[in-house]
C-alpha cells in the first residue's frame, strides 16, 4: 500500500519537475523474477525508475541510508534493501537472490556508485553473480537526465527533462557450478553493452527527430513565400 501511494506520488513528481518520458516499457515483464540493470548517475534513479515500471520493483540501497531515523524505515518499507559498499556484502547478495526467487523485479545498477551525466562507465562483477545464479530475465535500461536535474553533491532537483527507455530482456544461462569473476565480469559487461545500445538508439532517434522537424519548418516556410 505504501509502495503504491509513494511511486505514484514519484510519477506525478517526475511527470511535473522533469516531464518524464518513458519507451519499451513493455519489455518489463509483468510477472516473474527479473533484473532491472539500469545505468545510474543520481539518486533520483530509483524512484524515477519504479516510476517507469509497471510492476512494483525492489532495490538495493547503500547500507548509511538505513542507519538515518525515519528515513531508514521509509526506504525499507518501499522494498529498499541494504548493502555495504565496501567489500563483498554476502548478507546483501543472499537478500537480492531471494527477492528474485520470490518472483519479484529487483533494480540492479552494474556500475555500482553514481558518475556523471551520459558517461556510461565499466560494471562490476556482483551484476553479473546476480544474473547468472538466480537465472532472471535482465531488462537493460538507460536513464538520460537524472545526473543534471540532482548530480552528485547538489541538495536539491533542478527542473529539466528525464527520460527512461527501456530495452529487449537478455538472458543468461543460470550457473549451478559457481563460475569465475571473469564470467561474471563478462556478463556485467554485456549489460553495459546493451545499455550503450539503448543510449545510442536513443540518440539516433533525437538526430532523426530533429531533422525531420527542421525539414518539416523549412518546408512550410517555403510553403508560405508561395
Amino acid at each position: 500500500m505504501l509502495y503504491a501511494l509513494l511511486r505514484w506520488l514519484a510519477a506525478v513528481a517526475a511527470r511535473l519537475l522533469f516531464r518524464l518520458e518513458v519507451r519499451g516499457a513493455r519489455h518489463v515483464p509483468a510477472v516473474g523474477p527479473a533484473m532491472i540493470v539500469a545505468n545510474h548517475s543520481s539518486v533520483l534513479d530509483p524512484p524515477v525508475v519504479s516510476a517507469a515500471s509497471l510492476r512494483p520493483l525492489h532495490f538495493m540501497a547503500k547500507a548509511e541510508l538505513f542507519r538515518i531515523p525515519l528515513f531508514g524505515r521509509l526506504i525499507y518499507a518501499v522494498n529498499a534493501r541494504p548493502v555495504r559498499r565496501e567489500g563483498g556484502d554476502a548478507r546483501a547478495l543472499r537478500e537480492a537472490l531471494r527477492i528474485l526467487e520470490s518472483g519479484h523485479a529487483l533494480l540492479v545498477f552494474p556500475e555500482g556508485t553514481r558518475g556523471p551525466e551520459g558517461v556510461l562507465r565499466d560494471g562490476r562483477a556482483g551484476a553479473g553473480m546476480l544474473a547468472l545464479l538466480s537465472g532472471a530475465l535482465v531488462v537493460p535500461a538507460y536513464i538520460e537526465g537524472t545526473g543534471q536535474a540532482l548530480p552528485r553533491g547538489r541538495l536539491l532537483p533542478r527542473p529539466g527533462k528525464v527520460r527512461v527507455t527501456f530495452g529487449a530482456p537478455l538472458f543468461f544461462k543460470k550457473a549451478d557450478d559457481g563460475p569465475r569473476k571473469e564470467r561474471y565480469l563478462e556478463v556485467s559487461g554485456e549489460m553495459m553493452a546493451a545499455i550503450a545500445r539503448l543510449k545510442a538508439a536513443v540518440g539516433e532517434a533525437d538526430r532523426t527527430g530533429a531533422a525531420t522537424a527542421l525539414g518539416g519548418l523549412h518546408q512550410m516556410r517555403n510553403t508560405s513565400e508561395r
